[in-house]
């Protein structure tokens, strides 16, 4: 699992009965990573970053229906604020 920003979206003319109806996304991995492509199971806009689950776990959050993925974005990230004394 790991951070990434939404870059973009795929458009899909033909797709896996499982795809119809969900959002399929670019996503880059931060801070310097490659570009996936992630099935959307939060409702996340572009430009958000977000946390994206790889692997058998990517198709988790569609059970018990099965969905053909590896990676899903699971949560969209809230701005945050590094503060290392802790105030």
């Amino acid at each position: 699992m790991y951070l990434g920003k939404v870059v973009g979206n795929v458009v899909c003319s033909v797709q896996n009965d499982a795809l119809i109806g969900r959002t399929l996304l670019l996503v880059k991995r931060l801070p310097r990573g490659p570009i996936v492509v992630a099935v959307d199971a939060v409702g996340v806009g572009p430009g958000e970053t977000v946390y994206v689950c790889r692997g058998k776990e990517a198709a988790f959050p569609f059970l018990p229906r099965e969905v053909p993925t590896e990676a899903t974005v699971v949560a969209i990230v809230d701005p945050l604020k590094a503060d290392p004394l802790g105030k």
